[in-house]
């Protein structure tokens, strides 16, 4: 579906110190810096895959979509998508993806949303009756109910973002660009968010290709991440994998029907957080079943998981490492 090759996008940014005699000076001699937001990165990407594509602010994520939708060409570099070259804006390539910015809207504000479906139902020349379908089983998989008839500017965050993805959908594309798609949402919303852009990947066997901070959403939605770090590809693969590689030990979570010394723990590994009746050791992976058993046998526990590190933990290591190599 994606294949990527050298990939390089560079920006020339006018620079200039404060005050008005160098505001007046930029006038006529205007200093500039050259900023590279991708830097020769190579990506493959199959129908119906679910890649999570992660880095810090900065890193390149937002203006490799941009690249990827044809709304930014490329400084250098081959970029195919479904055999089309994005930056040629083909009729035929547009119907068959479409980029959400979680920051921005596409719904007419003082409209409803009804309004909008019914545009983008133009602009993409959806048959009538296909349009129809496709409506009915977007209201019932997202829950919009009467929010379609509500002006835009009366709804909630999470309204709007639900208003948003059903807009779109309109067209069912084959390939969805999705950046920050959860933002400002409430805990229940991105669950519904993620349930329905899942749902959608399954029933209809579109390519998702997910940038989020919410470290839940690309834990729930993509078994493949691509870790992006100042333009440039740091890590490819599985997101297990890369748990593994990263962060090999363990997190024992323990819950206990009474109150247990933090010195009886510390000989057991290290002991990442202890209080309010619940504590978490950190051991190496190979001494997980000793560890549990010695807890269990020693210690009043009501409760007891075992866990690999957290996913944010993870990817801030990751980063760090990128940043300390260079």
């Amino acid at each position: 579906m994606i294949r990527v090759r050298a990939l390089r996008k560079h920006f020339d940014v006018h620079e200039r110190p404060p005050g008005v005699a160098a505001a007046f000076r930029s006038l006529f001699r205007r200093q500039t810096k050259r900023v590279t937001a991708v830097d020769g990165i190579d990506l493959d990407i199959a129908p119906g895959e679910r890649v999570g594509f992660l880095g810090p602010n900065g890193a390149g994520k937002t203006t490799t979509l941009k690249v990827l939708s044809g709304l930014l060409h490329p400084t250098s570099g081959e970029v195919a998508v479904d055999g089309h070259e994005p930056r040629r804006r083909e009729d035929a390539f547009l119907k068959k993806i479409m980029l959400v910015l979680g920051q921005k809207q596409q719904l007419l504000w003082d409209l409803p949303p009804a309004e909008t479906f019914e545009l983008n139902r133009a602009v993409y020349d959806v048959p009538r009756e296909q349009y129809r379908a496709t409506m009915r089983e977007l209201t019932e998989l997202l829950e919009l109910g009467d929010l379609v008839n509500k002006p835009a500017r009366t709804l909630s965050l999470g309204e709007r973002m639900k208003c948003e993805l059903a807009a779109a959908l309109i067209h069912r594309p084959r390939l969805l660009f999705l950046d920050e798609p959860t933002i400002g949402l409430d805990v229940s919303m991105q669950a519904v968010v993620r349930d329905f852009v899942k749902r959608y990947n399954e029933q209809n066997g579109a390519t998702l290709i997910l940038t989020s901070h919410y470290m839940e959403d690309v834990a729930r939605l993509c078994p493949r991440v691509v870790v992006i770090d100042r333009g440039q590809i740091v890590y490819d693969g599985a997101l297990e994998a890369l748990v593994e590689r990263t962060r090999p030990d363990k997190r024992i979570v323990l819950r206990f029907a009474r109150e247990v010394d933090a010195r009886d723990l510390e000989s057991l590994g290290q002991l990442v957080r202890h209080g309010a009746g619940e504590s978490v050791l950190q051991v190496p992976k190979d001494a997980v079943n000793g560890v549990v058993g010695r807890v269990l046998a020693e210690l009043p526990v009501s409760d007891l998981t075992v866990e690999s590190a957290p996913l944010e933990e993870v990817m801030s290591e990751v980063f760090a490492r990128g940043r300390g190599s260079r």
